[in-house]
């Protein structure tokens, strides 16, 4: 396949290999770092950084912003061809963003009833937490699309530099009442965390306060991470040759990377607050490793191995949404053992897992369990091309 047949087929609609593997690979991350079999055994990898700073597990979320910023590229270049109106792209986009965003209140909500001792409204309901990982993306997903449809990339490119350099001087330069300006070496003394006090209340900030990892002021450089994957979809849909695409997203990875680096000196990388530092860093790790995916994947053929994570990527969200909810029911049904009530959850761990390895590699163990099943469910789904799509 020439370079133009190939270029032609994705604004036809084909689906790109390695972005189902990078999701793919990236949502089966993101489940294994949220299902240990208990959180107290956890190797440090695993494990998001404290505060300032960053661990494997912290490049999870901002590389899924960043695939849906390439994904944004790809899926309205396609409806584009086929003279898809403006206007109708705008309303399909502000529908899904909200559905995305219903979607995560229904995970913050649940369980939605509580059966003992009485049937009633569940306390979730009325301490819901607002914001969250599917809140976020959503934000994300609607005010990249809007950009990515009525902006061109030079301007695309000036909103970037602005939303990262903004955000970092209103993080720095803007005192927060009892604590000062540049107060971001503690959870609730900086601006973010003020704001999203301000706006929701400490009950409905993560775990009651003082401050949200995915709160609302935050997804403001969030918006920068996906931009940047916007950014990243518009070198792909390029006329260039796939050689200079994959150097292109190389160098200008590591670019990014740089500058996200050099920023840590003077504003720490850090996710709970996302700060400007840590939203280029990641995308430009994040440009690197799809580089390496698109090289291997689609440019050299090599796609014998990608079926387990193309068959978590084509349904990312579903997985994301159908996991937590299983997860969260196995802590919610209580057993009665030796005469106390304990989690379903922690009874399959210490009598399926713990007999048979230490603490730590048993909660590992787990959490691997938990990814290769619902593989046996998402490969079923995909051999019967059941894509669940919002």
């Amino acid at each position: 396949m020439t370079k133009n047949d190939s270029l032609e087929a994705l604004r036809a609609g084909k689906r790109l290999v390695s972005l189902d593997v990078f999701r793919g690979a990236t949502i089966a991350s993101m489940i294994l770092v949220n299902n240990p079999g208990t959180w107290g055994a956890i190797y440090p990898p695993l494990r998001h950084a404290e505060w300032h700073g960053w661990t494997v597990t912290d490049l999870i979320f901002p590389f899924f912003l960043f695939i849906v910023g390439v994904s944004v590229v790809l899926a309205f270049t396609k409806a584009l061809a086929k003279g898809a109106e403006d206007n109708v792209l705008v309303r399909k986009t502000f529908t899904r963003s909200l559905i995305i965003f219903g979607l995560g209140l229904l995970m913050a909500g649940y369980p939605y009833f509580t059966f003992d001792p009485s049937f009633g409204i569940h306390q979730n309901l009325s301490e819901i937490r607002i914001m969250g990982v599917l809140q976020r993306i959503a934000i994300c997903y609607l005010v990249a699309s809007v950009m990515f449809i009525y902006l061109k990339p030079r301007t695309i490119v000036y909103s970037i530099a602005g939303i990262l350099v903004g955000y970092w001087a209103l993080m720095m330069l803007v005192p927060v009442p009892g604590h000062g300006a540049g107060m971001i070496d503690e959870p609730h003394t900086n601006l973010a965390a003020y704001i999203d006090q301000l706006i929701f209340a400490d009950v409905h900030l993560y775990r009651n306060g003082p401050y949200d990892p995915e709160g609302l002021f935050s997804t403001i450089p969030a918006i920068g991470t996906t931009l940047l994957g916007v950014m990243t979809g518009i070198i792909l849909m390029s006329d260039r040759d796939p050689i200079e695409k994959t150097a292109r997203f190389l160098l200008w990875g590591f670019f990014f990377a740089a500058i996200g680096y050099v920023w840590d000196w003077f504003f720490p990388i850090n996710k709970p607050i996302w700060t400007s530092s840590y939203a280029i860093f990641t995308a430009g790790v994040g440009m690197q490793l799809f580089g390496i995916c698109y090289w291997l994947i689609d440019v050299k053929g090599y796609q014998r191995l990608t079926r387990p994570f193309v068959v978590y990527g084509v349904n990312a969200l579903t997985v994301f949404f159908m996991s937590g909810i299983v997860a969260r029911t196995l802590n919610l049904i209580q057993i009665p053992v030796a005469g106390e009530y304990i989690s379903l959850q922690r009874v399959i761990f210490s009598n399926v897992f713990l007999p048979f390895a230490s603490e730590i590699n048993a909660s590992l163990m787990y959490a691997i369990t938990w990814i290769v099943i619902w593989y046996f469910i998402l490969s079923y789904m995909y051999r019967k091309n059941i894509i669940v799509k919002v």
